[in-house]
């Protein structure tokens, strides 16, 4: 049978658009690397957000019965003739805007204000001075001079009429105006970076002060309301097929599911063949122990076939993507036959494999690696949820502790750390350099405090001598990130004599390397894996 698959928020969003939806923020991405976290902090002061492309329709920005939107902001100028726009009915109507960046750009542009190239342009730390005109509301508690965060080239030059100036940068530049009474408010800074001081209290002035929003974005309250729309869409004689990867967000995807399922809930772990050292065992153990029923399917022969000789990280993952469906087909089918796939997906995946209509960085094997003649429907009940909202559901559904602490891992594994041909011994030799580099973080008690820590596996080799013997070895790069939800990260700086014991424990046990190098750069550019 060919189902066609379920709208992007999954199959549990019935209950939630009539509570947390309803009355939450809806933000239009116009490209900026910071959108993802404008919607993070939103949901930190406790009202729920989501983000649309910024050429969605007012039907659908509308739909939803936001209490207000924010404009991101962007790349482009809009004094491109192929800039991104808004309606201009979105601006004329009641609900209150927040443009930020480009946003703010574009609220003038689009009424009539002017918007040029500026003489230097700012960027980063900026002190802003705000007066008197119409800035009140989202000023609250703000004082008359901060440092912000800036990132842009051009600048409002003329206000559009009815427009109020309140902020001014050190250069002289135009900084924050407002339109209606507060209504419209536009910030040329970015409120959503932590360098951006008072920015917490600016967006909590714009959501409760000028919205109207309610703190209802509760975790504890979205677990219930998540059960009953699971059990209203999953009938009591469905069987439900799980792909298990031992990771945060498979793991509170199965246990959430299992409180409505029971035992019609068959968990399938897929040993790939790039799995990390003895995870494979390790996985089964732990599910046995939530009482999950666990099947193991070693299908590392299929997989090391199937992507030997691909080095595309796109068609990696997506040909990774689609075995693992194939896989659950036939493992359904020996379960009685399910008719769902219950899969971890989370929001960062969405965004990244473009499905909201943004740019495609990379394709998560559960997103845009589907495909889409699949014979099972889809069941993705943490879909809009960020990492760290997942790992602190974990708890209240009795997910052990060291469980939602493991690093995150992505679902292809070891193929998109291991460059270039995808053998068996260039996987065992990532598996070895990188269970030496977390056996020395976890020694030296950081392994709690990173985000992400692992090895990649170069498709380059060098020059090196051992035993005054020339050798031409493979080249390991160590990672390590601090981050909040995936979105942004930053390298984190770990300890010399930590990374030059690493680097000697893998010369030295790992004889096939013959070079260790680091990572240190942030996301972005960078994305947190190599592929």
């Amino acid at each position: 049978m060919n189902i066609v698959l379920t709208e992007v928020w999954g199959v549990c969003p019935a209950t939630m658009r009539k509570t947390e939806k309803s009355g939450g923020i809806t933000i239009l991405d116009f490209g900026s690397q910071y959108t993802q976290l404008i919607a993070r902090r939103i949901r930190e002061l406790e009202v729920y957000s989501e983000i649309l492309p910024w050429n969605a329709s007012p039907d659908v920005i509308l739909g939803g019965k936001p209490k207000g939107l924010i404009l991101s902001g962007g790349p482009r100028s809009t004094t491109g003739t192929d800039a991104p726009r808004l309606d201009r009915s979105l601006m004329e109507g009641e609900i209150p805007i927040l443009g930020i960046c480009y946003g703010m750009q574009l609220i003038a542009h689009t009424l009539g204000g002017e918007v040029k190239k500026g003489r230097l342009g700012e960027y980063g730390r900026t002190r802003v001075v705000f007066e008197n005109g119409g800035g009140e509301k989202i000023l609250s508690g703000v004082p008359a001079s901060i440092d912000v965060w800036m990132s842009h080239w051009d600048e409002v030059s003329r206000l559009p009429e009815g427009a109020s100036a309140f902020g001014a940068s050190e250069s002289g530049a135009l900084a924050a105006y407002s339109i209606d009474g507060g209504r419209i408010t536009a910030l040329q800074f970015h409120p959503e970076v932590d360098t951006t001081e008072y920015g917490r209290e600016m967006l909590s002035n714009f959501l409760f002060g000028i919205c109207g929003c309610e703190p209802n974005w509760k975790l504890g309250d979205w677990v219930k309301r998540s059960l009953e729309s699971i059990a209203s869409e999953v009938s009591e004689t469905d069987r439900v097929i799980c792909g298990i990867s031992g990771g945060v967000d498979s793991t509170v995807a199965a246990v959430l599911v299992s409180k409505v399922a029971g035992d019609r809930l068959d968990c399938i772990f897929v040993d790939h063949g790039f799995m990390r050292k003895g995870e494979p065992e390790r996985v089964v153990e732990a599910y046995k122990r939530l009482n999950l029923r666990i099947r193991h399917v070693d299908a590392s022969d299929r997989f090391l076939a199937a992507v030997k000789s691909i080095t595309n990280p796109e068609e990696k993952r997506k040909t990774i993507g689609e075995l693992f469906v194939r896989v659950f087909e036939e493992e359904a089918l020996k379960c009685g036959g399910a008719k769902w796939l219950l899969q971890g997906t989370i929001y960062p995946d969405v965004i990244e494999s473009g499905s909201k209509g943004g740019d495609v960085i990379k394709s998560h094997h559960n997103v845009g690696g589907l495909p889409d003649d699949m014979e099972i429907e889809l069941l993705e009940p943490i879909r809009e949820l960020f990492k760290d909202e997942v790992r602190r559901i974990g708890p209240l559904l009795g997910i052990p502790e060291e469980m939602l602490k493991r690093h995150p891992f992505p679902g292809p594994g070891l193929a998109v750390r291991c460059l270039g041909n995808l053998e068996r011994e260039r996987l065992d030799i990532l598996r070895e350099a990188d269970a030496i580099f977390i056996d020395e973080i976890k020694s030296a008690g950081l392994y709690d405090s990173i985000w992400q820590a692992f090895c990649v596996l170069l498709p380059v080799r060098s020059v090196g001598v051992a035993g005054d013997v020339r050798t031409y070895g493979e080249t390991v790069v160590l990672r390590a990130v601090a981050s909040r939800d995936g979105m942004t990260a930053e390298s984190v700086r770990l300890p010399w004599d930590l990374v030059d014991r690493t680097a000697k424990r893998i010369c030295q046990e790992v004889p096939q390397v013959g070079r260790v190098t680091m990572d240190v750069t942030g996301k972005p550019p960078a994305t947190i894996e190599w592929e």
